[in-house]
């Protein structure tokens, strides 16, 4: 379904799609929900049939790194159920069971981190927690540091402390990754370090704009310079790798339209799910979505979301109100309970 490498680390995985990421057990009941899923399509599919609500069983997980991107991504392998079987308890992946304990600090890229020409500044806490402590009676502090990416490549960067004031800097090697990856501001890199010490790196890519499958996000006023760049790129090259079309979804309409009308025919269906901040989960676990589903939604209530903070340490929580409950398609999903809290 993807071009792809297999057989990633869930905690690396997980540390690299985001914290707050829920993948439901394998064998457990999950919900499929086509119309969340149609919204990661990099065009608008057309689905006719299919209910808003697929209840599966979730027969495996295979977590994923995409060659071009680096992007990690799931696939979902899902067999439609009557919604009255019963399953064991316990709707997520608990990372305790994964075998490895890792530390992971993101950070943002600013237009001089993605400079070809230049290095990555470190922010100290990810020096600290992530890096190998550095000698600070030598001058100046300074070590190579060898560093594994989602494919199993090895990087090594040149990491010293310098300047005034002094800082954490990524120097030789930051250039040749940030051209090999084909990084830019507004891109997140992900550092992860195990509990043997190895030290890994991830990469979350930015979007701009919106598409069927997207959601737009709001940029500090630093990236808007490259976002005039990226649109001016993509609008006249003809030969831009498609996973690189950031503002576009990251599975086709026709594999959306493939695993709906598998869904409706109550055949076995595979979907690949890219883990994408504002893209919400759309093969949710039972536990979650039945017990949301229990709440008399109002205006008026409060509500809370998850956010991620930037160092991967722990979950932030945005509060606020919601303003009407209502359905998000009254014509294409007459009767479906996706986004019906504004």
């Amino acid at each position: 379904m993807e071009d792809a490498t297999d057989g990633v680390n869930y905690e690396i995985w997980r540390a690299c799609g985001g914290l707050t990421v829920r993948i439901p057990l394998v064998k457990s009941k999950v919900y499929y929900f086509p119309q969340g899923h149609a919204e990661h399509a990099s065009s608008p599919p057309s689905i006719t049939g299919c209910p808003p609500v697929v209840p599966c069983r979730l027969d495996s997980v295979c977590f994923c790194a995409n060659r071009e991107t680096d992007e990690v991504f799931a696939i979902f392998s899902m067999t439609p159920i009557s919604s009255s079987l019963g399953f064991s308890s316990g709707s997520e992946v608990d990372a305790a069971d994964c075998g490895l304990a890792v530390v992971s600090y993101s950070k943002v890229l600013t237009q001089s981190d993605a400079n070809n020409g230049g290095g990555f500044s470190v922010p100290r806490a990810c020096a600290d927690s992530i890096f190998p402590p550095l000698n600070f009676d030598a001058d100046p502090p300074v070590q190579t540091i060898n560093v594994r990416d989602v494919h199993g490549t090895t990087w090594a960067f040149r990491h010293i402390y310098r300047g005034t004031p002094r800082r954490h800097l990524l120097t030789t090697g930051w250039s040749k990754f940030v051209n090999s990856k084909k990084l830019v501001a507004g891109d997140s890199i992900v550092f992860i370090r195990a509990a043997s010490g190895a030290i890994f790196v991830g990469v979350r890519r930015t979007t701009w704009g919106s598409s069927c499958g997207e959601v737009t996000l709001k940029w500090n006023a630093q990236f808007k310079d490259c976002q005039r760049m990226l649109e001016e790129a993509e609008s006249s090259s003809s030969t831009l790798p498609q996973g690189f079309w950031r503002r576009k979804g990251r599975v086709t309409a026709t594999a959306v339209e493939e695993a709906a009308a598998r869904a409706t025919d109550n055949r076995s269906f595979e979907v690949v799910y890219y883990p994408k901040a504002g893209a919400p989960e759309f093969c949710v676990g039972a536990e979650l979505v039945e017990e949301a589903m229990k709440l008399s939604w109002a205006a008026g209530m409060k509500v809370r979301i998850p956010l991620e903070t930037e160092d991967s340490s722990k979950t932030s929580w945005c509060t606020g109100t919601i303003a009407a409950v209502s359905v998000a398609d009254p014509v294409a999903w007459p009767n479906s309970p996706w986004k019906i809290l504004q």
